[in-house]
């Protein structure tokens, strides 16, 4: 990893690892992972923190959990820290788990994840504060809405020409590790257009139940 010394918050282990954010922190509740607490600075301090070595974990959580008892997963990574070139581990007599793999795997998101926060920005002065891509108006999170509403990545594309998949990607990965609290402004919000000649059908509530034939008002 480009810097062995960083340290991450359960939200940015998230968005690196593959775990839902509510996973990270079950596993620091647990003891899966150590937590480090640095010391207190400035107002706003995060009492959790992770290592590089704990997102590597993480991501073997993502695939180990439900495989191994917590206590196996609980040794397999303190072992993962205590050896920090082994390429391959025995989880247990017949689980053999690739180390190096997760390594790569970790490392290549943390390098998105690092390009992500050089090309995103805050500026109070663009879009009242809005994380946007700099030397653009075009807001982070409202194209993650966009997205996660059933958008395509080549539909909010054609509205915009310095957007292209490579920072979609980004942006997800970027919201990720910043979630926001709050609904979402929409891009309309801001004077985007979403070119799109599709129709968009929104799926039924799968909680009610279709109307039997034959039913009549009591």
């Amino acid at each position: 990893m480009s810097d062995p010394t960083r340290l991450y918050t359960p939200a940015e282990a998230a968005a690196v690892s593959g775990l839902a954010l509510k996973a990270v922190n079950n596993a620091i509740d647990k003891h899966i992972v150590d937590i480090v607490r640095p010391a207190a600075a400035g107002r706003r301090t995060i009492r959790r923190y992770l290592t590089p070595t704990h997102l590597v974990c993480l991501r073997l959580e993502h695939g180990l959990v439900g495989r191994l008892p917590v206590e196996r997963r609980q040794g397999l990574f303190r072992e993962v820290a205590a050896k920090p070139d082994a390429k391959r581990l025995n989880a247990d007599d017949l689980l053999l788990v690739d180390i190096g793999e997760a390594r790569r795997q970790v490392a290549e998101r943390v390098r998105d994840l690092d390009e992500a926060e050089q090309i995103i920005h805050i500026d109070k002065d663009t879009l009242a504060g809005e994380p946007v891509f700099k030397g653009t108006r075009i807001p982070i999170y409202g194209l993650v809405a966009m997205l996660e509403a059933g958008a395509t990545p080549d539909e909010l594309i054609a509205g915009h020409s310095k957007l292209d998949h490579r920072k979609l990607g980004l942006a997800r990965l970027w919201a990720a590790a910043h979630p926001r609290r709050g609904r979402p402004k929409r891009l309309t919000d801001f004077g985007f257009t979403l070119k799109s000649t599709t129709r968009r059908r929104l799926p039924s509530d799968p909680l009610k139940a279709p109307p039997t034939s034959g039913s009549s008002r009591s």
